[in-house]
């Protein structure tokens, strides 16, 4: 927080030096409003952390926690399931079921105490009582489906379910058609935490598609849809989304209604995605994960809207670190990204096992995006020549804009290009000054045109200018608020920011035309347009460059 809070004793020494009950009054009222807006604003933290208390061992802490917090917000669902997971670990079990029992009355999905984290709530899962209640409810399908990977031909759905069962996608139903596209039957596994990936090809460009899940032998009695992308390489029309700071919030988790509204062929999701910050402990990764993709508000979206993510810093490790240059080193760093891999479905992850990391591309229609990993082989600022990437990764980057012929390059980094946008601090590109103007110096030595830069991290909406003497202008637009209660001000410098409301990022792209262009809307939670801002190609080519 930035904000800075008195104790309570010098707030009410202050009040009485001034001899007025009014201002004691006045006083204890902005206590309690400020207690309230710092609850509020860390909510994403607070049962996450009483998660990693229960992990220590720390339970009564926990439960304290829980019950203090359910005194306040009697019907808040996290604190009831925190509770059964504390006293699951102490093998309480009619404890633990009583608190089951009430947080599915009030409306939490039985399937979060199947999901887990497995080995905190195994001494409940394995009682009699939980048994004979997962019997009545009979979940098998605890998330998903999951859409990414898509192209204009083919698509991937992600799924986990409760146990090692065969998942199949079924593009089309049984009666629409004769023999409708199907994935290959597969097996959902339990050392990829009971997920699975369905790759599904042989579908047209721009075309919508519905389509079934079968689990475990059984059609699935709900129907989704989706969009295949519009054909590789040619000109077109396309709408995509991108955001960060989608930190857990109940209040906000309509923001993913208001996307799902929006009919986009895909969203990026740019990092602080679920906010961990927990890089030892993998029962909190998993609870962070589990409570977001258990929301029905993103398990529609997640279903009809392409999703390619990447991460930032509080989903990786804590807040402003990096990994290091070292694969294996520290311990850590290969489970957090494993787990991350087990939760999305991105084209691929950077080199897999012998390269890790979260890096990619992708392409629709004729627009290229280059997904960037600014956490895993980032180095200390303080180092000489130090970088965000790692040499395997910019290597890559600049191999892959030189050979686009793409009419956009997208390059999407999880944090700000812009020196204005976070000044005095080192952890984004103003940190890596000098790697940032080899990537640049490289577009303008190869005159490679139409870059377009998109960014996270900063609590709210921009839009900046980076001015270059030897290339074109640089263009970067920055959205993350998505549903989180913590703001970031805004900066001077920008040509718009926005930071009233929770907001996404809208970019529309028409390559059609004869002189293509990209439009960057600034949407709010409740669906309202705050700003447009657009961009023609001819703006970003070096041929304009005197």
């Amino acid at each position: 927080m930035n904000r800075k809070e008195l104790p309570h004793s010098k707030l009410l020494k202050k009040a009485a030096n001034k001899s007025s009950l009014l201002s004691i009054i006045c006083l204890l009222i902005l206590l309690f409003f400020v207690t309230v807006a710092s609850a509020q604003e860390q909510y994403k933290k607070l049962s996450r952390d009483a998660i990693s208390q229960i992990v220590d061992g720390e339970y009564d802490a926990a439960i304290k926690h829980f019950e203090n917090y359910l005194i306040q917000h009697p019907k808040d669902l996290e604190s009831m399931y925190g509770l059964a997971v504390a006293y699951s670990q102490k093998n309480d079990i009619t404890t633990a079921m009583a608190y089951v029992e009430k947080a599915v009355n009030e409306g939490l999905q039985f399937s979060r105490f199947i999901a887990g984290p497995r080995d905190l709530l195994k001494p409940l899962t394995d009682s009699a009582e939980f048994k004979a209640l997962a019997q009545k409810h009979n979940v098998e399908l605890l998330h998903g489906p999951m859409l990414g990977c898509v192209t204009d031909t083919s698509a991937k759905f992600w799924v986990r379910t409760a146990n090692e069962v065969t998942v199949q996608v079924l593009i089309g139903t049984p009666r629409a058609a004769k023999s409708p596209i199907s994935s290959a039957i597969v097996t959902t596994a339990k050392e990829k935490d009971f997920t699975a990936v369905l790759p599904v090809r042989g579908l047209k460009p721009d075309t919508r598609y519905p389509y079934k899940l079968v689990v475990d032998g059984r059609i699935q009695p709900r129907q989704w849809a989706f969009r295949t992308f519009p054909a590789s390489g040619a000109p077109s029309k396309f709408w995509i989304g991108f955001g960060g700071g989608a930190g857990f919030t109940p209040q906000y988790e309509r923001m993913w209604d208001t996307i799902t509204s929006h009919n986009l062929h895909a969203f990026l999701l740019l990092g602080d995605n679920v906010y961990i910050d927990n890089p030892t402990r993998q029962a909190v990764q998993q609870y962070c994960y589990y409570r977001r993709q258990s929301r029905l508000e993103f398990r529609d979206f997640a279903a009809s809207t392409a999703i390619f993510s990447i991460w930032d810093d509080h989903d990786f490790t804590t807040n402003d670190a990096g990994g290091g240059p070292e694969i294996l080193r520290p311990y850590w760093k290969l489970p957090v990204w494993r787990t991350f891999v087990n939760n999305w479905v991105n084209p691929y992850y950077a080199g897999g096992e012998n390269q890790p990391g979260c890096w990619y591309d992708f392409s629709i229609g004729d627009v290229d995006f280059f997904m960037l990993d600014g956490r895993y082989y980032r180095t200390t600022s303080k180092v000489t020549n130090p970088s965000m990437l790692g040499d395997v990764q910019k290597m890559w980057l600049l191999k892959k804009l030189k050979s686009s012929k793409a009419t956009f390059k997208v390059i999407a980094s999880p944090v700000p290009w812009s020196y204005g946008a976070k000044p005095g601090s080192k952890d984004p590109w103003q940190g890596y000054k000098a790697e940032r103007e080899q990537i640049f110096s490289f577009l303008e030595s190869n005159k490679i045109d139409g870059v377009i830069l998109i960014s996270a991290d900063r609590h709210r909406s921009d839009i900046w200018k980076i001015e270059r003497p030897e290339g074109y202008n640089l263009y970067e637009f920055e959205s993350s608020k998505l549903t989180n209660i913590h703001t970031h001000k805004i900066m001077p410098g920008s040509l718009f920011s926005y930071n009233k409301k929770c907001s996404f990022g809208r970019l529309q792209f028409d390559t059609t035309v004869p002189d293509p262009q990209v439009t960057y809307k600034i949407i709010s939670i409740d669906n309202e347009v705050i700003y447009t801002f657009s961009l023609k190609k001819s703006q970003l080519t070096s041929s304009n460059v005197k």
